[in-house]
């Protein structure tokens, strides 16, 4: 497989790009990074212009505020695309089905490349009916551009689709955002620290117990198996997906 990433200079892109040369089954065949042509990532000069990237596939891993208008030009080129972008709430996920619709090449929306976080969140929304309480601990880079992280959302409107919730002012606070935001009825909490790469908690709770599923990354290189598994899935579907689940159950049923 012919194989692109945009965005392939920053952290993420450029591990993803190295994992991507590794591979047997995939060829890195381009690298989109604006600004910084001349440049080279796993052997592959950074192109900054869209039309010169040839590939079959493309792992998006461009900033939150730009990646929407690469994905209309990448729809446009019909090629198949892995997103990895952060930043996905539902809001911006029905823009996107507005132009990449039901019939079109694959666009798979992962908000969290490592396997360990993708079960971590298939754990979260498995217990989520059966607990009363439930909140998230997302902690990130302080450098990290969105806050909730893309896996907080996702985590939260999964968890949500099983709770009953109505989205009511919060009087206890003292100081406004205490609480932490509402994302489908569950409160996240977000941390921007020096030191930490990935790192989320899942906390639930009934009367006489708790229970939490935690899951960290503490190197980029946790996100490449995933990545990996992800271009390989997104070549056998249509239309726009989200989640890592359909990736993994895939990789199971040809392993």
């Amino acid at each position: 497989m012919k194989v692109a990433v945009s965005g392939a200079m920053g952290r993420l892109g450029s591990v993803i790009a190295n994992g991507i040369s590794r591979a047997n089954d995939m060829q890195l065949s381009g690298a989109y990074a604006p600004g910084y042509k001349g440049k080279n990532v796993a052997g592959i000069g950074a192109e900054d212009a869209i039309e010169n990237i040839n590939a079959e596939i493309l792992v998006e891993c461009a900033h939150p505020a730009v990646v929407m208008e690469n994905l209309k030009k990448w729809h446009a080129r019909g090629m198949r695309v892995v997103v990895g972008t952060s930043g996905f709430t539902e809001e911006r996920i029905n823009e996107l089905k507005s132009f990449w619709k039901k019939d079109d090449p694959g666009c798979l929306i992962v908000p969290n490349f490592s396997i360990g976080a993708a079960l971590m969140m298939r754990f979260a929304e498995m217990a989520s009916p059966h607990f009363d309480s439930a909140e998230i601990i997302e902690r990130h880079e302080v450098m990290k551009p969105d806050a909730p992280s893309g896996t907080a959302l996702a985590t939260a409107m999964r968890m949500g689709k099983y709770r009953d919730y109505e989205v009511q002012e919060d009087k206890t606070e003292v100081v406004k955002g205490a609480r932490g935001g509402l994302v489908s009825g569950v409160r996240v909490h977000s941390l921007r620290m020096k030191g930490l790469l990935s790192d989320q908690e899942v906390a639930f709770s009934n009367a006489g117990e708790t229970f939490s599923v935690h899951h960290s990354s503490a190197s980029y290189e946790s996100f490449v198996n995933g990545a990996l598994l992800a271009i390989r899935y997104v070549n056998t579907i249509r239309g726009v997906e989200t989640g890592l689940d359909a990736a993994l159950d895939f990789q199971n049923g040809n392993s």
